[in-house]
């Protein structure tokens, strides 16, 4: 059979949503490449993914429903049919219903697929079933907070302009390693004459490639932008004819919060020296078109939204959006151009259903609520790797009484605690409609292969089960084209009748925004609101981190690799080898106070617990910061605990997000004797 080339997308939790041509022989994948004729992507990949086949047809991937033999996390299984795995959970859920009502039942899913509708696929089954929500807030909702409480519900700007500007400021963004496409538009704006900064907690490879970087204190990014902003007011730098007719609050956020924010006090917070701050303040407001890309990491901390809700003031003061090119860019806005709410159909619950926060999943399995979490399904995550607390989520695991299904494609660190485990498709195996949230671009897809063994997507699984509860509702019988077509029928501004037609045949298609970020404010004041009367603090202030307050003297950052994805892609030998080891950066000087070398074992711990890691010694890190990259499977690590062994349940402070960086550790050698 001669080969076929067929288009897909890449599914997985980035911004660009990259597409992708898959070749296939004889029903299996044999190489992806990018896609040229990809309006934002343009052919480039990540080396994650022009391997992706090496994934779809790893021999790890799971090809049959499993049901467990040995004790909890030991990862024995048998394989049984689908039909008995359908009917094992369906009869043990009535049985929990009958006893404790369904919210004792409780879903935890994220964004192992980015697709709208494998996505979302178990919305409706759950909220027809009545079981417990989860509030899924583990990635950014404070950077959407804090966007939100300035620019309201305006989209953010394209990132092709760019482009156009003289001075790009990489704010909290690791595109090396996390956004490669914004990174690539970087370089070529950098060649054309803008000028590249960059800010972040420690020199990565972003860092690296700038023309000028500044390394801040984790947790102090606001304290820079207050400070910046005292300059740019105290200097004569604000643009007031641009304020008086597209700002609110400006004049008193001026007359009490910027007078205590000069340089002098906001250098020993974020870690600047006073004459960088002075600096970057200057440069901002002489670049004829400033634009401020800003990451995601700042915004996991106690003060995250806050610190978005400051930065996203300071192109206000200049009046940076009246100018092509200026402006600053958190993330598109795409949502409106598919609404979801015929495929989540909340109308199915008859009340709201309890909201368990999705980073408070141990508290959630160890303590004991009314109802008790009595049973966990899993889908497309991997939470006894990714979520915070590990220690507390794995011993919620553990519980004999909890009944726990995972959808899986591998044997990850929370399958191993199920009790049954069912196969899992990968993307070019099912069907699916996707949109990014670092572009405008939408693009559905079809599957490129048949599914692997006896591997199913999200939405057949949950239709089975639909019909295992002895369920008559119509809607679960539908097609997933079914369900895409019902998301591509709506009518909306972003799309038009070609556009449409565009989809349907598996383009990529560039959405029409409505309202963009150069006016129109879409805000309940109809402007920019540094003054927001509907937020705890009505102006823009210095609020501390959690961490501030923990009495330990390292700040730990869990940066990301461009060799995984939070914990996704370690069933690649290729690419852990890549990454070698679970390994924690270290400043010289804390190393040596602390009597430790380079390349030999420590143990890093708080009050959460404590993880092994190998010693990597270097002036990349500032001294009273250490690093380190990916979150690794336990199988793979001394200790079997990783990263999120350190990490806590707090929560940021507007958004109820996780605070995955605002952690602070002690690092002692680890003795052999400790290995027990």
């Amino acid at each position: 059979m001669s080969a076929t080339v067929r288009r897909s997308v890449c599914p997985y939790d980035c911004p660009d949503a990259c597409g992708m041509l898959v070749t296939v022989e004889n029903g299996r994948a044999v190489s992806v490449a990018g896609d040229p004729d990809h309006p934002y992507t343009r052919g480039l990949l990540c080396p994650k993914m022009i391997r992706y086949e090496q994934t779809v047809h790893s021999p790890r991937r799971l090809t049959t429903p499993l049901l467990r033999q040995g004790a909890k996390g030991d990862g024995a299984f048998t394989a049984i049919t689908w039909d008995e795995a359908i009917e094992r959970i369906c009869s043990r859920w009535q049985e929990l219903i009958a006893t404790h009502g369904a919210e004792c039942i409780l879903p935890y899913s994220y964004a192992g697929t980015m697709g709208l509708v494998q996505r979302n696929a178990g919305h409706p089954f759950f909220h027809y079933l009545g079981a417990s929500r989860l509030d899924r807030t583990i990635c950014s909702p404070a950077k959407d907070a804090g966007w939100k409480a300035v620019m309201g519900d305006t989209p953010g700007l394209d990132p092709g302009e760019m482009a156009e500007s003289d001075l790009i400021i990489l704010w909290g963004i690791n595109a090396v390693a996390t956004s490669i496409h914004c990174q690539r538009d970087v370089q070529e704006a950098r060649r054309r004459g803008a000028g590249v900064w960059a800010i972040d907690t420690w020199r990565t490879p972003t860092l690296e490639a700038a023309d000028e970087s500044f390394v801040v204190r984790p947790g102090g990014d606001g304290a820079l932008a207050l400070g910046m902003m005292h300059v740019l007011t105290r200097n004569g730098l604000v643009d007031h004819d641009f304020i008086r007719g597209n700002v609110a609050g400006f004049d008193e956020f001026a007359a009490t919060v910027l007078p205590d924010c000069a340089p002098a006090r906001m250098a020993p917070v974020c870690g600047l020296a006073e004459e960088d701050i002075e600096r970057l303040a200057r440069a901002y407001a002489a670049a004829r078109a400033p634009f401020i890309r800003l990451g995601s990491g700042l915004t996991r901390y106690g003060n995250g939204a806050m610190t978005v809700r400051t930065i996203t003031c300071l192109p206000a003061l200049i009046g940076a959006w009246q100018r092509p090119g200026a402006g600053l860019l958190c993330g598109t806005t795409s949502a409106p151009a598919f609404p979801l709410s015929p495929l989540l159909r909340e109308n199915f619950s008859p009340r709201p259903t309890r909201l368990i926060n999705m980073n408070r999943l141990g508290e959630a399995l160890t303590r004991l609520n009314d109802p008790p979490v009595m049973s966990l399904y899993v889908y497309h995550s991997n939470p006894a790797s990714v979520t915070p607390d590990q220690n507390a989520v794995l011993e919620g695991l553990s519980r004999p009484d909890l009944f726990t299904v995972v959808h899986e494609r591998f044997l990850t660190d929370t399958a191993r605690y199920a009790d049954i485990v069912l196969p899992a498709t990968s993307s070019l195996e099912y069907a699916d409609l996707y949109r990014s949230y670092g572009t405008y671009i939408a693009q559905r897809c079809d599957a490129a292969i048949p599914p692997v063994g006896e591997s199913k997507p999200n939405w057949e699984v949950f239709s089975l089960l639909a019909r295992g509860m002895g369920w008559n509702e119509p809607f679960f019988r539908q097609t997933t084209d079914g369900l895409i077509d019902l998301l591509i029928d709506q009518e909306t501004a972003w799309r038009g009748p070609v556009a449409n037609e565009r989809l349907r045949r598996g383009e990529p298609v560039p959405l029409t925004v409505p309202t963009s970020a150069r006016g129109g404010w879409l805000t309940p004041s109809g402007k920019i609101e540094i003054l927001n009367p509907l937020e705890p603090e009505t102006l823009p202030c210095l609020l501390p981190t959690h961490a501030a307050g923990d009495g330990l003297p390292l700040l730990l950052q869990s940066a990301p690799t461009p060799y995984a994805l939070n914990a996704s892609f370690y069933e690649r030998d290729d690419l852990r080898q890549k990454q070698a080891c679970m390994a924690l950066l270290m400043h010289p000087d804390d190393a040596e106070q602390r009597g430790l070398a380079d390349g030999e074992r420590v143990a890093v711990g708080n009050q959460e617990g404590e993880a092994l890691f190998m010693l990597t010694v270097t002036e990349r890190v500032p001294a009273g910061t250490v690093v380190t990259e990916g979150v690794w499977w336990g199988e793979f690590i001394d200790g079997k605990r990783g990263v999120n062994t350190l990490t806590s349940q707090r929560l940021t402070d507007r958004g109820n997000g996780s605070t995955l960086y605002d952690v602070a550790v002690e690092v002692r050698k680890w003795v052999v004797a400790d290995d027990a």
